[in-house]
């Protein structure tokens, strides 16, 4: 097979959750355990720093790996979904996996695969863990993919745990109030090992608490050591009395406040643990992180080749509480008129989500390019009903062109709802 023969399998053979949702799920780590000892463990080769939450769980992700690899270490990163190539997935040093390990990988365990029938995500992360140990990694900072507690990503041997936030979301798999998702997020936490966690609300802090407790793990509140605050136009990182600032750096999602606390306690706890990681490697990680992690479709600014000179900023925000996030700093932008590119997947709560959306844009509504993409017709019918303003488009590239060419200098066209929409027109 080649590569692209190696992906088709991939996708077409085995379910995959981000494009067809609940064919995929898995309730039990059984084909994850079967898979890992399939291709020899790897898992437990390496050290990991091991990231849960509702939202906010790729940026710190991506900022760790930032910082550990400023401070000279090999790093892997493994995230999820990716945005245009597969391998975004699986990184060491900020380099994707090659594509003929991934062909590699396939063709030399297909027969254990047929056996097993492995989700699209166990075998995507049993090939990570393998390509980590075969490269020898020194550290992996891994997101989990959905939950927690049932997680494939739940295997690794972590040396820090991390819980971002606890919101309403995949409720069909991890239950349909806050302090149910917080027990499956906190599934990840390990006996002595320690649990950073970001803000939240006080019912699912109370059982993370419970669950370090019933661990023998240490229980860091990230926002009780660290802040972070927007100053000027830079960032400004306050521990006690010390103020770190960062000019430059790129991720300007307000949201962004509340993950960098969290990325500062994770290192704080590696640094403690023998781990040979200062300040100086604290403040370039963040500085630095697009360079080196890619990380992309955070608040990101684009260019429309046919009209540079108009703005556009594109986020991945796609539940209630991320597009919250999104809503309030897009109200606080500048512009004449807001042109507002949109699609959303079939397994969200689309009325919800347009209640949130400004109601004086104009909307551009697109399918996204994967099987579980919310059909251009229905959504445009519940704009309708929810009395926003808009029209359909085949794709969202022709949104996009539409937006940008009806959209005068001081407009601002904003492109979101799902990753899966500012995957197809991000620059990567």
């Amino acid at each position: 097979m080649d590569y692209q023969q190696t992906l088709d399998y991939m996708f077409s053979q085995l379910p995959m959750y981000q494009r067809q949702g609940a064919a995929a799920y898995k309730a039990n780590l059984d084909n994850t355990l079967a898979i890992c000892k399939l291709v020899g463990n790897p898992e437990t080769v390496f050290p990991s720093v091991h990231i849960a939450g509702t939202n906010g769980k790729g940026s710190v992700a991506h900022m760790v790996a930032s910082v550990v690899q400023e401070a000279g270490y090999k790093t892997g990163l493994y995230t999820s979904p990716h945005l245009r190539d597969f391998r975004e997935r699986i990184r060491i040093n900020g380099e994707k996996i090659p594509e003929s390990y991934v062909i590699d990988f396939v063709e030399q365990h297909q027969s254990g695969f047929e056996k097993i029938q492995p989700s699209f995500f166990e075998m995507t992360f049993a090939m990570c863990m393998r390509y980590f140990a075969d490269e020898e990694v020194d550290i992996a900072i891994i997101e989990t993919g959905m939950g927690g507690r049932l997680d494939s990503t739940n295997v690794v041997r972590s040396v820090c745990t991390a819980i971002t936030n606890i919101g309403l979301d995949h409720t069909q798999f991890l239950g349909s109030t806050i302090p149910e998702i917080a027990a499956e997020k906190a599934g990840i936490i390990k006996p002595g090992v320690p649990v950073v966690v970001g803000d939240m609300p006080e019912d699912a802090l109370a059982v993370i608490k419970d669950k370090a407790l019933e661990n023998n793990s240490l229980y860091i509140k990230a926002s009780d050591q660290w802040n972070a605050v927007f100053d000027e136009n830079q960032l400004n990182l306050v521990k006690e009395d010390t103020l770190y600032a960062l000019p430059d750096f790129p991720l300007r999602g307000n949201y962004q406040l509340l993950n960098v606390p969290v990325v500062a306690a994770i290192v704080e706890q590696l640094s403690q643990s023998a781990w040979k990681i200062y300040d100086e490697h604290l403040l370039k990680g963040l500085r630095n992180v697009v360079q080196n992690t890619k990380l992309a479709g955070r608040w990101q600014p684009l260019k429309h080749p046919e009209k540079p000179e108009i703005k556009i900023l594109c986020d991945t925000g796609h539940n209630a509480d991320g597009l919250a996030f999104v809503m309030k700093q897009l109200a606080s932008e500048t512009y004449s008129h807001l042109h507002f590119v949109l699609g959303m997947v079939n397994d969200k709560d689309v009325s919800a989500v347009l209640a949130m959306l400004p109601a004086d844009a104009l909307y551009y509504y697109a399918c996204p390019d994967i099987p579980r993409g919310l059909a251009v017709d229905i959504l445009n019918d519940k704009a309708d009903e929810a009395g926003l303003k808009g029209g359909a488009y085949p794709n969202v590239n022709e949104a996009l062109s539409a937006a940008v060419h009806a959209a005068g200098k001081n407009d601002l066209v904003f492109v979101g709802g799902s990753t899966f929409v500012v995957a197809e027109v991000v620059d990567l």
